[in-house]
């Protein structure tokens, strides 16, 4: 064959070049091998090329490189700067509309309409009706997009702005308009010269002018008149002066105190948020508590077309739920585990498939997104899955995401929010979680106003409270549907058993009905105690709190055979250490609880599942030894188990097929695998800084996956006592509880201001304000401005003081005294909380009491004690009118907060026969504390004053110890009726703080200057001082409720202030607060956003290889602190030194700012122990070959590796941001040099 092909060809010369071809052979003769195209060489009239060569190597002068002529060549070019400029094409103005008859929907015509929002687009609105973007950015969004505007709040109208109180009336046009562009140091001058400012006199004629000043239209707050007579001018005139003189000599104070201008205050942007409307509302909660205890009548005439049907009979509150769902209103369905909130959860979608929108179901966890996308997919067909690396079916009617990128659509302007109609929150009290919870909140405020929310929750104590905040921020609605009581009840047991012999040790601690047994707690200690003395006879003692890890076999052992016994698996076993579990797991090898039939079907699912991934990766250890763990009915699940091998083991155990199940509590979270029995291995675990007891919630929360609905009656919860029994009210609290109740998480995040920063009509302060944290000031918010209201009526009706002695300084004799007061009281505290003034106030020591029931009395201090709240509380022997009612005892309240005038007052001296009295007084009340000290007996002191309370010891004359201490006491105030001297707080009570030092010379100071008022001269000085006290009190409360109103208020304006300083000095943002490029490039990254833009800015990436790129990176994503050391190249260590160098500068500006971040912590953020095995994955290395780098388990490098790859594609986009191709192909290289083998495996659930 080959001979025959050999002789069918020829090779063919192709030009003069030496290129050949094969042609095939024809029927001539054989001819001389090679054939020519042109066989007698090129035609004379073209020069050698031999020729050509010779002459430029024997004449180099003749290159054209030194001829100028021909290589400086100026070629003209035509300025036409129109080519410059770029206008879009002006969209489409009008639009034809349809005409029908409403009643038959007949054809009636057409007719064409304007269109308002035509030149609306993705860059310049928030509204709905804006153009939509391009259809590659219809899911996911672009950073340069606005988001829709946020459902409860009022969208800005034309036609509102004039309304706006401060806008025009706090810009003078003809004064205050900017000469210079932001941004820009020079500007524009207008000389205005010498004309006056002062408008001219209008014409005297009764038309209406031609041209009318904009100013003053907008400087007028009443609707514009222009026909009104000279007559009626003056007659208003008149009015206006006669209203004048009624209002008395308000107008004569000054115009930064004047009450009435006060009450013009400017109004920040968000206190004109609320309209007139929601002022007038009456008072109630948006939170609607709905009836689950009667049954619900005429259900399926109510909705007699039901979007969905099951094949059980919906329960109470499932059906209250639809019939909600149906009116298009938002839920909160607050229920046990186990109960069916996910039924609500299908309707939701089902309802969306008839109305042909979309609903997107979130949830906290990759995991939990997996599962619903199998469950949903298997029941309505059309459902997608949105993930970190997956992207699944996007144009779904129902979308499966976690919360993060639902975030992140909100604030990138995703065209798929205009079809939304639900979105269902699962397991929102996640929100609870530090880290992600303030996700929620985000979410929650950010999302429009059409879009119905659907929240499932476990139950919480303060639901009701949690949906009132989302109906008030939202501004409808939200219907509380919650369960009175489990399905399947609980029964929890305490179980002391280590052998077989005890496996019967089952004490039952709390019944079906929630009744904590006491009884069976009493039995539990006294087995336990009794094999602990036993014990101890032979042996000695070996009992401790937490057990003895060596016994945990036989612990094990006994309780597997007792449930065997007793057919309460499968169980799963609640462990909060990996290590442990592991143990377990290896103590376990004698445990076999499955047959040869199940043996085989977990071998066929196994390797079935597996198939998916290559060779090397299926002879992984892990994968092996949970083969053989599976195969006995056994399984693990906790964080280092790769996510392929945690899908098998879920599988298997809904199968039925794993009868234990060993797990951390994120097995609990959501998660719908119930079991027989629930075991606890402790009821301690470690939160990451300390040892604690399990909290109530917790403890709920994952025994709720005992009892299978339907299959069980009762589900059966186990405490294991390795060691000591747990103390009964540790139990009672953990079992019977409240629930962790629901608390914000809110925090700033620099992602979240520079989103929102971006956006001129959205502000950081609105999204404060909305937070849950801000919740009962928000609340509170209509009582406030009716509380406002009423002021300004009292306050228009205050008349000021007239008198020619106190008009002159009595107002500012009012400041100085509550400065005056405010400072004494301060020093006061400070210096009755030290040492030497508690040594001082001793038994004895002469004080001047001062408070509302007492004023400027001497006493004697009897003795000191703690009261509420480690208050200090002094018993005094005090001077007094015989016949004033003063117990013993009593402690006289305090009047700091009303101001009092300060002047020379006189000490108390009683009038006729000469009393005491023997009170409790509190630090604030004594105003001296004097040189003088008297020599008493402080016990029979209180025993006499105590005695002659009684009746029948009333009228029995005071002791010799009281009369003395009382006569020495009145000599005192008679001796010095101006007052005694104090002790010094520098010389006597030693006091060496340079600025309590420096204060108390300020309060002398102070004092002094109080004789130069003229006030104070008045003889009705006290009548007047009461009522500017008065008025003034009006004016402070005025500013208190303007400021609860205000942006001042809120908690987190301090931190957002500092975070705002900090990005403009990095340049995020300018001096305006409009974002910059890098600030876009931070918009576009989820994880330590300034870090890696500052990294990408100072092109630390750029020059590397795309392998020590992805290393570089997973510092900022891998989070375990304790793990071994790796050995990196020279090129990642001084990536390394970079890092730290950058988080170093960061950290200085974020201390500077005020931030409270210290440096060290920011450093400590960064982890580079996966460092080594990133690169060696990225460089090809197996799976099996990179574990042995690292002592990380298995699994968290996979997360690791998966999260790094989000990362990458962040940092991609913003390469593609500034402009950097070299940056963009080699962030594309890392990720696909890390996407590949059985990191990137294909989820179970998606298959």
């Amino acid at each position: 064959m080959q001979k025959e092909l050999t002789e069918g060809l020829d090779l063919l010369e192709l030009g003069c070049h030496g290129s050949m071809e094969l042609v095939a052979r024809g029927n001539a003769a054989p001819a001389v091998l090679p054939l020519k195209t042109v066989p007698v060489g090129l035609p004379p009239v073209l020069a050698r090329t031999q020729d050509e060569l010779e002459g430029f190597l024997s004449q180099p002068q003749c290159l054209n490189i030194h001829d100028l002529r021909r290589s400086q060549k100026y070629i003209a070019r035509e300025r036409r700067p129109e080519r410059l400029f770029h206008s879009d094409v002006c969209p489409v103005q009008t639009t034809i509309v349809v005409e029908r008859n409403p009643a038959t929907g007949e054809l009636l015509g057409y007719k064409e309409e304007c269109l308002s929002d035509s030149s609306k687009t993705s860059r310049n609105s928030l509204s709905l009706h804006r153009m939509p973007g391009p259809s590659y950015t219809d899911l996911r969004g672009s950073s340069t997009n606005y988001p829709f505007w946020p459902g409860g709040m009022d969208e800005p109208v034309l036609d509102k702005l004039e309304d706006r109180e401060g806008d025009s009336a706090a810009i003078n046009l003809d004064t205050e308009l900017l000469t210079a562009a932001p941004g820009l140091a020079d500007g524009m001058t207008f000389d205005t010269g010498a004309a006056d400012p002062k408008p001219p006199p209008p014409p005297e004629s009764n038309t209406a002018p031609d041209v009318i000043n904009l100013a003053d239209i907008l400087a007028d707050t009443d609707d514009l008149d222009l026909g009104d007579s000279d007559e009626e001018e003056a007659e208003q005139k008149k009015k206006d002066k006669e209203n004048n003189k009624e209002s008395g000599a308000v107008t004569q104070l000054g115009k930064s105190e004047s009450l009435e201008n006060l009450v013009q205050v400017k109004e920040d942007q968000t206190t004109t948020e609320v309209t007139k409307k929601k002022t007038e509302e009456k008072k109630e909660s948006w939170a609607v508590k709905v009836d689950v205890n009667s049954p619900v009548t005429e259900f399926y005439k109510r909705v007699p077309n039901m979007a969905y049907k099951w094949p059980f009979e919906p329960d109470v509150f499932q059906k209250q739920a639809i019939l909600h769902l149906e009116k298009h209103e938002s839920v909160f369905v607050a229920a046990h585990t186990s109960a069916g909130k996910t039924v609500v959860a299908e309707y939701a979608i089902a309802l969306s498939l008839k109305h042909m929108t979309k609903t997107v179901y979130t949830s906290p966890i990759k995991a939990l997104s997996n599962q619903k996308f199998r469950d949903f997919k298997t029941t309505f067909g059309d459902v997608g899955l949105i993930t970190g690396d997956v992207q699944i079916n996007t144009t779904a009617s129902c979308l499966i995401m976690t919360t993060e990128i639902l975030r992140s659509m909100l604030y990138n302007g995703s065209d798929t929010i205009r079809d939304l109609e639900w979105v269902i929150f699962d397991e929102v009290h996640y929100i609870n979680d530090s880290e992600r919870g303030v996700v929620w909140e985000e979410v929650l405020i950010m999302l429009p106003q059409h879009v119905n929310i659907i929240l499932l929750s476990a139950t919480v104590p303060n639901h009701m409270e949690f949906a009132d905040w989302v109906g008030r921020t939202k501004r409808k609605p939200m219907y509380v549907i919650s369960t009175a009581k489990r399905p399947v009840p609980l029964e929890h047991f305490l179980y002391t058993g280590n052998s077989n012999k005890t496996s019967t040790e089952l004490f039952l601690l709390v019944d079906a009905k929630g009744s904590f047994l006491t009884t069976g707690y009493s039995k539990a200690v006294a087995a336990k105690k009794e094999r602990a003395s036993q014990s101890s006879q032979s042996f000695g003692a070996k009992g401790t709190r937490g057990g003895n890890p060596s016994q945990d076999k036989n612990v094990w052992l006994s309780v597997i055979e007792m449930l065997k016994k007793k057919d309460k698996l499968p169980m799963v076993a609640f462990t909060f250490s990996k290590r442990r579990i592991e143990d377990n797991i290896n103590n376990l090898q004698s445990v076999d609880l499955t047959t040869q039939a199940e043996k085989s079907e977990i071998h066929i699912f196994f390797h079935r599942c597996i198939q998916r991934l290559k060779g090397n990766d299926r002879q992984l250890p892990q994968v092996l030894h949970m083969e053989q763990v599976l195969k006995r009915g056994l399984g693990v699940h906790h964080s280092g188990i790769l996510p392929i091998l945690k899908e098998v083991v879920e599988m298997l155990f809904q199968r039925g097929m794993v009868k234990i199940l060993f797990a951390t509590e994120t097995f609990a979270m959501g998660v719908n695998m119930p079991a027989r029995t629930v075991v606890f291995d402790s009821t301690r675990k470690h939160d990451g800084t300390c040892m604690r007891n399990l909290s109530a919630g917790e403890y709920i929360q994952m025994a709720g996956r005992a009892g299978r609905r339907g299959l069980d009656t009762t589900g059966t919860v186990i405490i294991l006592c390795k060691g000591d029994v747990p103390e009964t009210s540790e139990l009672h609290k953990m079992m019977l509880g409240k629930p962790t109740t629901l608390e914000s998480q809110f925090r700033l995040t620099n992602t979240m201001i520079l989103n929102l920063l971006r956006v001129e009509q959205l502000r950081v302060e609105d999204m404060i304000r909305r937070s849950f944290s801000e919740f009962h000031t928000q609340r509170e918010e209509v009582n406030h401005r009716k509380a406002m209201e009423e002021l300004k009526g009292h306050m228009s009706k205050v008349k000021d003081i007239e008198c020619y002695l106190c008009s002159v300084d009595l107002e500012r004799y009012y400041k100085a005294c509550k400065d005056y007061q405010e400072l004494k009281q301060r020093l006061q505290e400070v210096v009755l909380s030290h040492p030497a003034a508690i040594k001082a106030l001793s038994a004895g020591r002469v004080v001047v009491i001062d408070n509302s029931r007492h004023s400027n009395v001497l006493g004697a201090v009897l003795q000191s004690s703690l009261g509420s709240n480690n208050t200090r509380i002094f018993t005094v022997l005090i001077l007094a009118n015989r016949g004033d009612n003063l117990a013993a005892g009593e402690i006289t309240p305090s009047d700091n907060h009303r101001v009092k005038p300060v002047k020379m007052r006189q000490l108390f001296i009683p009038e006729g026969v000469c009393w005491h009295g023997v009170v409790e007084v509190k630090a604030a009340d004594i105003a001296v504390i004097t040189t003088k000290t008297i020599k008493l007996e402080a016990d029979k002191i209180v025993k006499d004053v105590k005695k002659r309370e009684q009746p029948r010891f009333r009228d029995d004359p005071p002791s010799q110890s009281v009369t003395m201490v009382t006569q020495e006491l009145l000599r005192l105030s008679e001796q010095n009726p101006e007052g005694l001297s104090g002790l010094d707080p520098t010389k006597d009570l030693h006091l060496r703080d340079i600025d309590l030092v420096e204060q108390f010379r300020s309060l002398q100071f102070m004092q002094e200057e109080f004789g130069q008022f003229q006030c104070v001269n008045c003889p009705k000085f006290d009548e007047h001082f009461s009522q500017i006290s008065s008025n003034m009190g009006l004016k402070e409360e005025y500013r208190r409720l303007q400021f609860l109103l205000s942006d001042q208020s809120l908690q987190l304006l301090p931190e957002y202030q500092q975070r705002v300083e900090m990005l403009t000095r990095l340049h995020y943002v300018d001096a305006q607060g409009s974002v910059q490029l890098k600030g876009r490039v931070a918009c576009e990254i989820s994880n330590h956003e300034v870090m890696i833009t500052e990294l990408v800015f100072d092109n630390v990436l750029t020059d590397l290889h795309p392998a020590d790129i992805a290393a570089l990176l997973s510092s900022m994503v891998f989070e375990q602190k304790n793990c071994s050391a790796p050995e990196l190249t020279d090129t990642l260590k001084q990536g390394m030194e970079k890092i730290l160098q950058k988080a170093e500068e960061i950290g200085r500006v974020q201390k500077e700012v005020g931030m409270k971040i210290p440096v060290g912590d920011y450093k400590e953020s960064f982890h580079f122990n996966l460092m080594e095995v990133v690169f060696e994955w990225a460089r090809g290395m197996p799976f099996a070959e990179i574990t042995s780098l690292t002592d990380v388990q298995e699994g968290i490098i996979v997360r690791c590796i998966q999260r790094l790859y989000e990362l990458l594609r962040d940092v991609r986009n913003a390469a593609r941001i500034i402009g950097d191709p070299t940056l963009f192909k080699k962030m594309e290289e890392a990720m696909s040099i890390i996407k590949r083998d059985i990191v990137f495996a294909a989820s179970l659930y998606t298959q």
